[in-house]
C-alpha cells in the first residue's frame, strides 16, 4: 500500500510539473511576443541609405544561410521519424559507408553558399567603406556633381558626445543635426578611452579612439528625430551616453545653426577642459563660437597649455631617426 501511495504521489507530481511547464512556456512566449511587438526594427527599416544597404546585407546573408539550415533541420526530424524504433519497414544497411552523389551534394551546397557570401562581402566591404565618399543619395539618385559634404567633428567624452561644425563655427553637446539628402562626413575621435559612435538609422557603428581619427560618410533620407549612442563599454556612465540626431529639411537646418549661434557660450580650450571632465546625464548644451584649432588639439592630445602635440612628437622622432641613419651612413 505504501508503494502504491508513493507511485500515486509521483504520478500526480509529474502531471502537475508538466502542466506548470506548459503554462510557463505559454507565458514566456506571450512575454516574448509582447516585447517583439513593441520593438522598432530600425536596423531593417532605417532612414539612411547606408544603413538600408547594410540591412539588406543582413537579410541576404540570413536567407543564404537558411538554405542550409532549414534542410538540415528538416532532414534531422525526417531521419528521426523514418528510422524510429517502431518502423520495421525502414531499410537496414549496416555495410553502407559511401556515396559519391551524397558527398557532392553535402559539400557542393555549402561551398556555393560560402562563395556567394564571400562575393557579397567583398563587394559590400568596398562599396560601404566608411572612409569612402558616397556615390549616391539613395537607390534612385546619385550624389550631385560639385556637392560638398557637411563636415561634423565628433568627440567621444566621458560620458557625453561633442559635435563640432567647423564650417559653421558652432559646437553642441549631445545633439546632432544634418540636412536630409545631403552627404555628411564625420571625423571621429575620443578624449580618453576607446568608444563607438552609432546611429542605427543612419549607418553602422564606427570606433572612436584617442589620438586617432576615424571617418564615416553617410546620408539621412527622411526627416525625424533618431537615437544615437555609444556601442562600446567605456565605464560607469556608458549606459547614459546617448544623444539625439535630428534629420531636418535644409531650411530647418539653417535655422538650427542660427539658433546655436545665438548662444552666448564659447567653446575654447579652457571651456573644453571643464567639459572633458567625466559627467553623466548631461543636458544638451550649445556653443555659438568655437576655437578654430580645438578639434585638431583634441585629436593630437595637446589641449592643455604646454603639452606637445602628437604630430610634433612624431615629427621629432622621424627627424631624430633620419639623423641617426645619416650618421651611420657616414
Amino acid at each position: 500500500m505504501a508503494l502504491l501511495r508513493s507511485e500515486s504521489i509521483k504520478v500526480a507530481y509529474m502531471s502537475l510539473l508538466k502542466r506548470a511547464s506548459r503554462w510557463m512556456g505559454i507565458a514566456a512566449l506571450g512575454v516574448l511576443g509582447a516585447g517583439l511587438s513593441g520593438c522598432n526594427l530600425v536596423l531593417l527599416n532605417p532612414s539612411g541609405d547606408v544603413a538600408l544597404q547594410q540591412g539588406h546585407l543582413i537579410v541576404i546573408s540570413t536567407l543564404l544561410m537558411l538554405l542550409i539550415i532549414v534542410p538540415v533541420i528538416a532532414l534531422t526530424f525526417f531521419f528521426a521519424w523514418r528510422y524510429r524504433h517502431s518502423n520495421q519497414d525502414a531499410p537496414y544497411t549496416p555495410d553502407w559507408d559511401h556515396s559519391i552523389q551524397l558527398e557532392i551534394l553535402i559539400w557542393a551546397a555549402p561551398l556555393l553558399i560560402i562563395i556567394a557570401l564571400g562575393a557579397i562581402t567583398w563587394i559590400s566591404t568596398h562599396t560601404l567603406d566608411p572612409y569612402r565618399p558616397l556615390m549616391r543619395i539613395d537607390a534612385r539618385r546619385p550624389i550631385p556633381a560639385q556637392s560638398a559634404p557637411l563636415t561634423v567633428q565628433v568627440v567621444a567624452l566621458d560620458w557625453k558626445w561633442l559635435f563640432i561644425y567647423p564650417e559653421q563655427g558652432i559646437a553642441v553637446v549631445n545633439e546632432l543635426a544634418a540636412p536630409v539628402d545631403q552627404q555628411v562626413r564625420f571625423d571621429i575621435t575620443a578624449s580618453s578611452v576607446m568608444n563607438s559612435f552609432y546611429i542605427p538609422a543612419l549607418a553602422g557603428q564606427i570606433y572612436a579612439m584617442p589620438g586617432m581619427q576615424t571617418q564615416l560618410h553617410a546620408v539621412i533620407n527622411a526627416p525625424g528625430r533618431y537615437e544615437g549612442f555609444s556601442a562600446n563599454y567605456s565605464g560607469a556612465g556608458f549606459s547614459r551616453m546617448r544623444f539625439q540626431f535630428l534629420g531636418t529639411a535644409p531650411a530647418d537646418f539653417d535655422k538650427w545653426v542660427q539658433d546655436v549661434k545665438a548662444s552666448g557660450d564659447t567653446l575654447d580650450r579652457a571651456a573644453y577642459a571643464e567639459l572633458e571632465k567625466p559627467s553623466v546625464g548631461v543636458a544638451v548644451h550649445r556653443y555659438g563660437r568655437i576655437a578654430p584649432d580645438l578639434y585638431d588639439a583634441i585629436l593630437n592630445r595637446c589641449v592643455a597649455p604646454g603639452t606637445m602635440c602628437i604630430r610634433d612628437m612624431m615629427a621629432g622622432h622621424k627627424m631624430a631617426a633620419a639623423d641617426h641613419e645619416h650618421e651611420h651612413a657616414h
